[in-house]
């Protein structure tokens, strides 16, 4: 009503004002003769201007005086309602009708705009609220305690509440644009994959799911996820998801779960299962091991008759006497037999608990244990027990118990006495036995044992030995453990002491063995990389199918030898044939073979030397596969050995050509020594003839004439005999000889020039010498040269007596050593080192190749020659010679 009259009041007053705007316009009009059809117009401009600011009312009542007033005022005649001039009269219909329909239109622009500016005032107030109940909902969807997600069709994060994030470690604005499989498990992400799926296939339903989630820092977080997935803007699919964390929940099930688990698993470890049973009720209840203990199927209901039906025949009586008890409610814990369908028998300990329910029932708790093991160990038990001892003296092992309060054994068993050398029938003590421990022992094993009462825990062991009266030593090995009291301090020591004497000898052995056999694979693969220059395998046709050269030895075989037999490689098969022939006797005995030398070309086609040995092998069946073997280049040794051999033939030519010459040196020693027998074979040849000349002939002592001659006529020939022996040229012959022996026919040749030069000879040769491997003609060379070189050496010797001593001994190597010493002018510090070189030589005359000489034939009998250092004036020549192996055997 207020709003009526207010609109009513606002039309009067605009019509007043209108009314005064119409009256300006006309007397204005009038007063400038406006035309009819200018007045008209500017009628309708006030008219559609005050349509627009009041009531439509006020503007249809100003038309209706306008158009009057043209009527009236300005249409010819003047001042007269009548209207002739049709033209004008077109004019006022006109403006009436615009007048009319402008206020109209304006009028439902105006209503238009009202509306639209209430709608607008409406929707302002609706947008506040909105924003209002916006805030209210996302301080609810923020702070709510449950996890909320909002996810696109692909999966990613399209919002996330403030608490979803934080229960996740992270942001809210971390998560959003991510894909939500982040968040879970590698294994998990196809589960959400295919949840997220059937989500948005069924639109507006309900899945719900628990899972894994991980927050930032790698914790897990179980949650119960409810989602649905609903169209969105355009029509495409969202998913809202909603997660519960269900993780204390989720522990708690696992939890359960673990220890159901474990409890049936320590079950099946003890062999133990559990039972109920409410005796009103008759209700029985086995665990899983207790179905497994009698061998029922778990899925049948059991009763206390199965107990019965499996009891042994000798044993029902008694189980059934313990139901019985139970019925009257009293606790029962008994042992008895089960008779197995196999026919096996089973020891079971059952023990059981009454109590009652709150109705009053009796109801049974208990646990029945397979202790069949046990019992067959107690068995087994009392049978060892009876071998112990028996059992302790074969092995040598004692066991021991050490109480460590009252500081004595508590237990010893006989072995120990045994083991410690005592009587075991007579009683010893701890100081007893502590005298008999190796005082180097003593405080180790001591230590040990304080540090095991403290450690308590744990096995420990040490070794100690045991000295005997007799002065024998024995090793032991000790192993003991702690045991520990009730209050946590250790009570007692538990042990065993083995004698492992024969174990620690053995052990050294074997560590030898050991020593020598890694020595010893050493020096064969050394062998093998040493011994050969390639290594090769041929088939069952003596074809090679392998050929392995050390890059050392490229080159030396000729290329393209795969495939082809030996005899096709070598080049010396027609010249030595019967080598060859016997080689492939050998190959077709399927026998191994060992140095065969043949002459090849290599692969440059020079001639090259060969040694080859090889091994047959064969399969698991005996049948031949092939030969394998190794290979040397020996080019060079066969080389070597032709100028070894040329250069031996010049040696012994010097060599030869050297005793001649000492053989004219030495012409008055040896005419003497020839002369000597020769005049004695004349005197007793004349006194031979005189006892047979006699009337009566004495013939005794013309035998004993004969016997002179024969004598020193081998005297003679023994002279004659060595001397063409240094003059013959011949080959090297090694014989076993003794030094002693050559000594002595060395100085017979010498004693001549020994006397003409005043030299004293004095032997000390040594007994009893092994025998060497050497030419005698050789070895007389030598021994001639040293003495000849120290009878000159003092020739110009005038204040002391001119000595020649020769020695013969044996080195601290077991060796043959024969040195010649004389009391000569010495040898000179710059000579020393170069007077066995060739063509080296101090004298003004000499030539410098008898030492030399000398060196060579000593060091070809595997010697040494070599200059002694000597207090006092003169020198001294050694040379050692290599025992002969059949001395040494």
């Amino acid at each position: 009503m207020h709003n009526q009259l207010t609109k009513f009041g606002y039309s009067v007053g605009q019509l007043a004002f209108g009314s005064i705007t119409l009256a300006t316009v006309t007397l204005a009009s009038v007063y400038v003769h406006s035309h009819f059809a200018a007045t008209a117009f500017a009628y309708l401009v006030v008219i559609l201007l005050f349509s627009l600011m009041g009531s439509f009312i006020a503007s249809s009542a100003l038309s209706i005086f306008s158009v009057a007033a043209l009527a009236y005022l300005f249409a010819p005649p003047t001042f007269s309602l009548q209207i002739d001039d049709p033209q004008d009269l077109l004019v006022l219909v006109a403006f009436l009708t615009a007048s009319m329909v402008g206020t109209q239109l304006i009028r439902n622009v105006r209503r238009e705009r009202e509306t639209a500016r209430d709608i607008a005032a409406k929707l302002r107030n609706s947008e506040a609220d909105l924003r209002d109940r916006e805030k209210r909902w996302r301080a609810i969807f923020e702070h709510n305690p449950v996890m909320y997600f909002m996810l696109d069709e692909a999966g990613t994060v399209l919002n996330v509440n403030t608490f979803g994030a934080t229960q996740l470690g992270y942001g809210p604005e971390e998560l959003v644009g991510l894909s939500v499989l982040k968040i879970f498990r590698d294994e998990d992400r196809e589960v959400v994959r295919k949840c997220i799926g059937e989500c948005l296939t069924n639109i507006g339903q309900s899945h719900t799911w628990d899972i894994e989630k991980v927050r930032k820092d790698g914790s897990a977080l179980w949650v119960r996820e409810n989602a649905k997935a609903m169209l969105w803007a355009d029509d495409k699919p969202i998913v809202l998801i909603a997660c519960e964390d269900i993780t204390e929940q989720k522990r708690t099930v696992l939890a359960l779960q673990r220890s159901e688990a474990h409890l049936a698993q320590a079950q099946e470890l003890s062999h133990t299962g559990s039972f109920g049973w409410n005796v009103a009720t008759g209700e029985v209840f086995w665990s899983r091991e207790t179905f497994r203990l009698f061998q029922y199927d778990p899925e049948t209901k059991p009763t206390p008759q199965f107990v019965i039906d499996r009891t042994h025949p000798e044993d029902k009586t008694s189980v059934q006497d313990t139901l019985n008890r139970a019925l009257r409610g009293e606790h029962f814990e008994h042992e008895y037999r089960l008779l197995m369908p196999d026919g096996s028998i089973k020891y079971i300990h059952a023990v059981a608990r009454a109590t009652r329910t709150a109705s009053g029932n009796i109801e049974f708790v208990g646990a029945a244990t397979d202790v069949t093991t046990a019992k067959q160990t107690e068995q087994q038990l009392r049978r060892s027990e009876a071998y112990l001892v028996d059992a302790q003296q074969l092995s040598r092992t004692s066991t021991w118990s050490w109480d460590c309060n009252r500081r004595c054994f508590a237990y010893r068993s006989a072995e120990v006495s045994r083991l410690f050398g005592f009587d075991p029938d007579e009683p010893i003590s701890l100081d007893a036995i502590r005298s008999r421990i190796h005082p180097d022992d003593l405080a180790l094993q001591q230590e040990v044992q304080r540090q095991a009462i403290e450690q308590k825990t744990g096995n420990f062991e040490y070794d100690f030995r045991i000295r005997l009266p007799d002065g024998a030593i024995r090793y032991i090995h000790a192993i003991a453990h702690a045991v520990v009291g009730s209050d946590g301090s250790t009570v007692e020591l538990i042990g065993t002491h083995m004698d492992v004497t024969e174990h620690h000898a053995a052990r050294e052995r074997l560590e030898n063995t050991l020593a020598a056999l890694r020595e010893s694979e050493q020096r064969f693969r050394d062998y093998a990389e040493t011994a050969s220059d390639w290594l090769w395998e041929t088939g069952p046709d003596h074809l090679l199918t392998q050929f392995l050269e050390h890059a050392s030895a490229a080159g030396v075989v000729a290329k393209g030898v795969i495939g082809l037999p030996r005899r096709e490689i070598a080049r010396d098969v027609e010249e030595e044939p019967d080598k060859w022939r016997q080689h492939q006797a050998t190959l077709d005995a399927h026998l191994p073979f060992r140095d065969l030398i043949y002459r090849t070309v290599n692969r440059h086609g020079c001639p090259t030397y060969v040694r080859t040995s090889g091994k047959p092998f064969f399969d698991g069946s005996g049948n031949f596969l092939g030969y394998r073997g190794v290979s040397t280049d020996i080019t060079a040794m066969i080389r070597a050995d032709q100028a070894e051999q040329e250069l031996r033939k010049a040696q012994a030519d010097l060599a030869h050509v050297t005793r001649l010459t000492a053989l004219g040196e030495l012409t008055a020693s040896i005419a003497h020594e020839v002369n000597q027998p020769l005049t004695a074979i004349i005197s007793n040849a004349d006194a031979c003839l005189g006892w047979l000349g006699r009337k009566t002939p004495d013939l005794p002592a013309a035998r004993s004439s004969v016997e002179w001659i024969i004598e020193d006529a081998i005297r003679a020939s023994e002279v004659i005999r060595r001397i063409r022996a240094l003059a013959k040229k011949g080959e090297i012959e090694m014989v076993t000889i003794d030094i002693n022996d050559v000594v002595k026919d060395a100085i017979a040749l010498v004693t001549r020039e020994l006397a003409n030069h005043q030299v004293a000879l004095r032997t000390e040769l040594a007994p009893t010498l092994p025998a060497i491997l050497a030419d005698r003609v050789q070895l007389q060379q030598v021994i001639i040269n040293l003495v000849m070189n120290g009878i000159e050496a003092m020739q110009t010797i005038g204040d002391r007596t001119r000595e020649l001593v020769i020695q013969s001994s044996l080195d601290d190597m077991g060796r043959v050593q024969l040195s010649v010493t004389d009391c000569g002018i010495g040898i000179a510090e710059d000579d020393t080192n170069h007077i066995l070189d060739p063509f080296y030589t101090t004298k003004a005359s000499g030539l410098g190749m008898g030492l030399s000489i000398c060196r060579s034939i000593v060091e070809a009998h595997g010697g040494r020659l070599s200059i002694v250092r000597k207090q006092g004036p003169g020198a001294t020549f050694q040379f050692v010679l290599p025992l002969h192996e059949e001395a040494v055997s």
